[in-house]
């Protein structure tokens, strides 16, 4: 029996997926026969080893930009590319982000500009950008991924913490702009994901607090998580593929979390 492909025939940009969380939601819309439009930074050779993966194991095409989210002169040099290409993308998913863990008082002025610009200033771009071509074709999908940090706060992560509530606000706000047009625009919520993003974390967390990264794992990240585990990349894409269908065609507005029951304490 042939394997039905659900979204075969859209076209996906996903930001910030040349690793960890990016790149497995990459993989899982490819899986169900999207074309793709990668983001991110790697050497050239990564890319390509990423493109041949995805278009010898799932027949979709792969582009690529390494457009920097902090400029958004090329975050707009991007969005035309990816607006003219076949039809235009018919599912955004802002996913790029980037940490820094420092008391307030420490915290540096370069650092708090880097996360907002990547982490919230680049979706209010791009999901500007592709709103209009969405209208016309009457559908499209926006999942912006946010964190359980949009919805609870952390010591020492002033710039994320303010960033994901933001994108939790702008998430809503779109949704409501678009919501008679079979638009939906939904975040995701994550919980600590096993990425390096969050091996990174525990060792600026434990050179925050002075303890050490055994000391973090086990009293600062598992302890926020009643289900006492890292939550796996392949979770959080089957959410998004979710989200892309017509199952979740009324879903729109809302902030989903997939913590291990970090937020419902």
């Amino acid at each position: 029996m042939t394997e039905i492909k659900t979204l075969e025939g859209k076209s996906a940009l996903v930001t910030g997926s040349t690793s960890g969380i990016g790149l497995g939601i990459a993989r899982a819309l490819a899986e169900q026969g999207c074309d793709i439009m990668l983001n991110g930074f790697a050497s050239e050779k990564q890319i390509e080893e990423i493109r041949a993966e995805l278009i010898d194991r799932c027949g979709v095409a792969v582009a690529y930009c390494d457009a920097d989210l902090r400029d958004p002169a090329q975050i707009e040099s991007m969005m035309n590319l990816a607006n003219t290409a076949k039809s235009g993308i018919d599912i955004l998913v802002n996913n790029a982000g980037i940490q820094h863990v420092s008391p307030i008082e420490e915290f540096a002025t370069d650092k708090w500009n880097d996360i907002i610009a990547v982490n919230l200033t680049s979706a209010f771009h791009t999901t500007r950008s592709v709103i209009p071509s969405m209208r016309s074709k009457g559908w499209g999908r926006i999942i912006n991924i946010a964190s359980a940090h949009a919805l609870r706060a952390s010591p020492y992560k002033c710039a994320y913490v303010s960033a994901k509530h933001g994108l939790a606000g702008l998430t809503k706000t779109v949704a409501l702009e678009v919501a008679e047009e079979n638009i939906t625009v939904n975040a995701v919520a994550p919980g600590y994901v096993k990425t390096p993003l969050v091996t990174d974390q525990v060792a600026d967390t434990a050179r925050a607090r002075g303890i050490s990264e055994e000391e973090v794992i086990r009293d600062v990240i598992l302890l926020a998580q009643p289900t006492k585990r890292l939550i796996e990349i392949e979770e959080v894409a089957a959410m998004v593929v979710f989200l892309c269908s017509e199952g979740a065609a009324s879903i729109t507005g809302a902030v989903l979390p997939i913590d291990g029951g970090w937020t419902g304490k």
